[in-house]
């Protein structure tokens, strides 16, 4: 193995510094009131409502009552729209299909110390209005005004089903649209109003409580009930919109069967505790690494740095082709298990130096044999926790989530898991053992392998050996 040169050290040294500052701070410019984020920092990291507080709620349909699929898609699509009209944008949504669940989870909103939890909940689980209204008249506030509020065409009553289509008629060029087919009164209805706004050439609003979901233009006299929307449409945008009509005529109400609060106050303690301890800890490890383990200790104190870091910009969307995630409580854990692998990582290295030294070998020998014998173990270790870090991922994901459908063929069995904070665990875990060989393996031979090339650190004994 050729010998890394000394310079290397203060490159990868610097690099790991930045890299972890850039992490804590971020990069932002403001330009009046307006903040323009280039890089996220750890202001930027969304906590999970165990953290920040708020709502876990579970919502089912009524005792004896079998929902079928379409339905709870239904309902699914009325309680995201009514969250997005309570100003609740950061929330998780999801079902549960062989449970007929529905589980919701949101946090507190920003800014606002009157929140009433219990109100939104009650709200959310509301029957939602549909209404086919004349024209698209809007007020200041959006709601309907003049004719649009004046004239109900339909209600959700009177629509029998709507689903998505692909139309490849020759006047339809081939798109995606919704189809929509009506009662008999309905049908009526829409005869009668279709025959008077083709001839003026106007819209057919639809409406979810006060809050327009589409206003198509009315393209023909529709007099048999079977009606169709068309546009800019694709498979999921036309399946969104049919389950937003049929959610007007839900056969049932929601029953709450599930609902707990978290206060903020109650959560930032957990973290601030958290965090503290979390520095407390580091800086113990650092100190026991360094007197045990000299210099390699040294070095992996720098690796532990960065491999934090790295964590937290997973978590932050530092990184460009990431989402952020949610961090939790449990997801904070993670990051402590993975820097206790990491820790693991350089042990077992710094102990096969050790070792080397003491059978007679040479500085460089002991070094390349080192790392050389360690890898073996630090892989096993690190390999094994990956794979429990995917199967917990897997088995507590949202439905949406790259290892709940990659693991699908295990857990469909079980239906979504309300436990939605474990994922944050399998996230940091994951991250922080993959980032762990990265900066506990690598980078640490590299930069000790580049301190070993000069005079002042070829004494065996900074390495745990024998004095020569």
């Amino acid at each position: 193995m050729k010998r890394v040169k000394k310079p290397v050290f203060f490159v990868v040294f610097l690099l790991i510094m930045a890299f972890a500052a850039s992490v804590l701070f971020g990069f932002s410019s403001y330009y009046g009131d307006i903040e323009t984020v280039y890089v996220k920092g750890v202001d930027d990291i969304r906590f999970g409502i165990d953290i920040k507080g708020g709502v876990d709620v579970t919502f089912t349909p009524p005792e004896g009552f079998d929902a079928t699929d379409e339905q709870l898609d239904s309902a699914k699509e009325v309680i995201v729209q009514r969250m997005i009209n309570l100003n609740i944008t950061d929330y998780e949504a999801y079902i549960d299909y062989n449970n007929d669940r529905i589980i919701v989870r949101f946090p507190w909103k920003e800014g606002e110390a009157e929140f009433d939890p219990e109100a939104a909940v009650k709200e959310l689980g509301e029957t939602a209005q549909l209404t086919f209204r004349e024209g698209i008249e809007l007020d200041s506030m959006n709601k309907p005004t003049g004719v649009t509020a004046e004239n109900i065409i339909l209600e959700g009553k009177d629509v029998a089903e709507a689903y998505a289509a692909y139309d490849q008629s020759a006047n339809a060029g081939s798109q995606w649209v919704v189809a929509l087919n009506l009662t008999d009164e309905g049908a009526q209805k829409f005869a009668a109003a279709t025959e008077k706004l083709y001839s003026e050439g106007g819209v057919i609003s639809i409406w979810m409580d006060d809050t327009c979901i589409s206003y198509p233009k009315v393209s023909a006299v529709i007099t048999d009930g079977k009606a169709t929307i068309s546009g800019n449409f694709d498979a999921d945008s036309s399946k969104k919109l049919a389950d937003q009509i049929n959610s007007g005529a839900l056969p049932f109400k929601l029953v709450t069967a599930s609902f707990s609060t978290i206060s903020p106050s109650l959560g930032m303690g957990a973290l601030e505790a958290m965090v503290v301890a979390g520095i407390i800890a580091f800086a113990c490890i650092a100190l026991f690494m360094i007197i045990v383990y000299r210099l390699p200790g040294f070095i992996a104190v720098i690796a532990l740095i960065g491999q934090v870091a790295g964590t937290l910009a997973f978590v932050s969307g530092y990184f460009g082709f990431n989402a952020s995630g949610i961090l939790t409580i449990p997801g904070i854990a993670g990051i402590i298990l993975a820097v206790g692998m990491g820790v693991d990582a350089n042990v077992i290295t710094a102990e096969r130096i050790k070792e080397e030294l003491n059978n007679g070998k040479t500085l460089d020998g002991a070094l390349i044999s080192g790392y050389q014998r360690a890898l073996s173990a630090i892989m096993d270790g690190n390999i094994t926790m990956i794979l429990v870090a995917i199967i917990l991922m897997g088995a507590f994901g949202t439905p949406d989530s790259i290892f709940a459908k990659a693991l699908h063929f295990v857990f469909f069995m079980f239906g979504p898991s309300t436990a939605g904070t474990i994922y944050s665990f399998g996230f940091t875990l994951l991250t922080g053992t993959i980032l762990n060989l990265f900066f506990g393996v690598l980078c640490s031979r590299l930069m000790l392998m580049s301190l070993s090339g000069f005079k002042a650190f070829r004494n065996p004994k900074l390495y745990g050996g024998a004095k020569k």
